[in-house]
């Protein structure tokens, strides 16, 4: 927990120019990833990818930041979180400006892999820098808000794109983009040097190396294992034969750093967490669900609105607007009544609305009307609301504020996660049902079968989750 000491040298340097440059830089993070998914289809076009290839633009970001999320916690932890803070804004501002030079797919997914680093010193700290300043009274004011300016940054990224793709290109997305961090690097040059919290404690290059490479050989040997071939999903024995191996090393790999870890006296991740702390454990997989089932939401509808509804990339911004705009007005609500009431219940609720507006999206037709996916996007919108921001509260307060900057980056780390894998999911679903042509060139009842199959497999991962909140609230 902060000291009295601690916050009270914060309240005399004024605690509202932290939350102003966290949640700035955390709306940064979001505006991007929301924006990319109504470029991604232009994307594809252009650069005549295939789904799962398609997928990695987003992919190779997410993999980027949770490779690097728990690393750069712990070095937070040992050397301070300001430091980390601001490079990563410095990062993802340069790579941000880069992008919109792309002329490649192969360039424009290494800068996405480096802008993801940046992404994940941004995320991995800004929370645990709000915990440090502010007293655990208004923890869940405060995670509200920051809750709140992600999802504004969600919100805003679909129809400020959509506009910016239609009259500018998809690569203005990125470049408008740039000199928001210039503002936010000026605000986060105004933060004050952090207490260590792990002061003498080392880090774990080892285990960091093991755990990175199980990782990226994991994820990348899944992705392929359903990379398509002219006859849907690959199933030639020879070509599958190499990402099965690189699979099962990535599997090995993972289970040395979990007994590695466990034995370590500066673990770069304390494997102990989970093992004692039953709040942790559970909402920790509880994010990962909810991210794995969720995130794929605008990924799905920008292919459908765009190649099945024929929608302008600004009028698909504009409709996916509801989901983000309805969790930014409830997320500081949701937040303030996880202070006062069940927390874990809350979260069990968010989960459960969540998946029932997910499970309407299998009803997805060519003449489905744009009203009633605005309408569901709200319903979801209202359920990831109340699943978030109590979670985060709970979460968070599980642990020591020496755990602090892990228990952030493992948040952070847990919704990337989420995000590749709901990626990987409805990338692959999809390209099963086209058989592996161009996603631009894609018979449009096939598209349309993929992407309800996608939302079925959405929808029954929300209800795996709900059982894990419950859990958690069954002590």
């Amino acid at each position: 927990m902060p000291t009295q000491e601690s916050v009270s040298k914060v309240e005399k340097g004024s605690r509202r120019s932290v939350l102003l440059a966290t949640t700035i830089s955390s709306f940064l993070v979001a505006f991007m990833v929301s924006a990319a998914n109504v470029a991604l289809p232009l994307i594809g076009v252009e650069f005549k990818l295939d789904p799962i290839m398609l997928g990695w633009v987003q992919s190779s970001y997410f993999l980027a930041s949770v490779v690097f999320l728990v690393p750069l916690g712990r070095i937070a932890d040992i050397k301070g979180r300001r430091g980390v803070f601001i490079a990563g804004v410095v990062l993802y501002t340069v790579t941000s400006f880069l992008a919109s030079f792309s002329n490649s797919q192969l360039f424009l997914l290494s800068i996405r892999v480096f802008q993801g680093v940046g992404g994940a010193m941004i995320v991995s700290t800004a929370v645990a820098i709000l915990i440090e300043v502010f007293p655990e009274r208004e923890w869940g004011k405060v995670l509200g808000i920051n809750t709140a300016m992600v999802y504004i940054g969600v919100s805003s990224g679909p129809s400020l794109s959509g506009f910016l793709i239609q009259y500018f290109g998809w690569r203005s997305i990125f470049l408008v983009n740039a000199p928001l961090g210039v503002v936010t690097l000026i605000l986060s040059l105004k933060l004050k040097d952090d207490r260590i919290q792990a002061n003498g404690s080392k880090f774990d290059l080892l285990g960091t190396i093991i755990y990175g490479l199980g990782l990226t050989m994991a994820m990348y040997g899944i992705s392929s294992i359903f990379s398509v071939s002219s006859n849907g999903l690959n199933t030639n024995p020879e070509v599958i034969y190499a990402p099965i191996i690189i699979l099962m090393f990535g599997t090995f790999m993972i289970s040395g750093f979990v007994v590695l870890e466990t034995k370590s006296p500066s673990p770069v991740l304390d494997i102990r967490l989970f093992k004692s702390n039953r709040v942790f454990s559970y909402t920790s997989f509880a994010t990962l669900i909810n991210y794995s089932a969720n995130s794929a939401t605008s990924l799905l509808l920008s292919l459908y609105l765009q190649l099945v509804k024929g929608l302008e990339p600004e009028m698909v911004g504009l409709t996916l607007l509801p989901q983000p705009a309805v969790q930014a007005i409830l997320s500081p609500f949701a937040g303030w009544l996880s202070d006062r009431i069940q927390a874990r219940l809350l979260a069990t609720i968010g989960m459960g609305v969540t998946g029932i507006g997910l499970a309407l999206f299998t009803f997805l037709e060519s003449s489905t009307s744009i009203t009633f996916i605005m309408l569901n996007l709200a319903l979801i919108g209202i359920g990831f609301a109340f699943f978030s921001s109590p979670n985060t509260n709970l979460l968070m307060s599980s642990v020591s504020n020496k755990d602090h900057g892990v228990a952030s980056s493992m948040l952070a780390t847990m919704r990337q996660l989420g995000m590749i894998t709901s990626t990987i999911i409805a990338t692959s679903v999809i390209a099963y049902f086209i058989k592996g042509v161009e996603i631009s060139e894609a018979p449009i009842p096939l598209l349309v079968s993929g992407i309800n199959q996608s939302f079925a497999i959405s929808a029954f991962l929300c209800l795996i989750g709900m059982i894990l909140s419950f859990k958690a609230v069954k002590k």
